[in-house]
């Protein structure tokens, strides 16, 4: 008799809603990757929002740059390795594993698609669409309040609001520094959050898939 297969990565009672969620992402990508391919200009969203929020001053903009660094190679290694230490404390391999595979499809994801979109900013072939920042963000917000609902055993509505919820306020909180910075426009910032909306889903499930099909039958 083999001992208990790890506790699933994605929840067994979210799996429904989020893949619907993931498909619809996936087609806002899409979409708005076709309205902005090869293209070195605002669009009309852009033009509304961006001047709110473009070139804030001090002390904001040095949150926007402290921000902006935990995407970045340093910091946002610093948070992988933080959230993959937790998950084999907390005796979570699947979602360590997700921690790391999800991130890393979620911002290989955009930086693949950046070049397919070839949309830019600034000139200088700044490509911008989608924005890793933001799909960074949003992926490792995803899958810690996917542990959450894991360990906590929360039911689908609750599960789901708090997978979006958390979702939401890190694709918020680096969207805004991205735009803020001029690093992005907000189309790009919402391209990204979806890249992640789309991807850590589907990850988590073929993170399942695979350790299913490795776990030793149980006798």
């Amino acid at each position: 008799m083999t001992g208990r297969p790890a506790p699933a990565a994605l929840p067994p009672s979210l799996r429904a809603r989020l893949g619907l969620i993931a498909a619809l992402a996936a087609l806002v990508v899409v979409v708005l990757g076709v309205l902005y391919a090869d293209d070195g200009r605002p669009g009309p969203v852009d033009g509304w929002i961006q001047p709110t929020v473009d070139g804030v001053r001090p002390p904001w903009r040095q949150v926007a740059l402290t921000t902006d660094f935990l995407g970045e190679p340093a910091g946002a290694a610093t948070l992988v390795v933080a959230i993959v230490t937790g998950c084999l404390l907390l005796r979570r391999p699947r979602a360590a594993v997700l921690v790391v595979a999800g991130v890393g499809m979620s911002v290989g994801t955009a930086t693949l698609l950046k070049h397919v979109v070839g949309r830019t900013i600034h000139g200088d072939g700044n490509l911008s669409y989608p924005s890793g920042h933001t799909a960074f963000a949003t992926a490792l917000a995803l899958v810690v309040a996917l542990l959450v609902t894991g360990r906590t055993g929360l039911g689908r509505t609750a599960g789901t609001s708090l997978v979006l919820a958390a979702a939401l306020v890190a694709g918020a909180a680096m969207g805004w520094a991205e735009v803020a910075l001029g690093a992005h426009y907000p189309t790009d910032v919402l391209g990204g959050w979806c890249t992640a909306l789309a991807a850590v889903p589907a990850t988590a499930w073929l993170v399942d898939r695979i350790a299913d099909a490795l776990q030793p039958e149980r006798r």
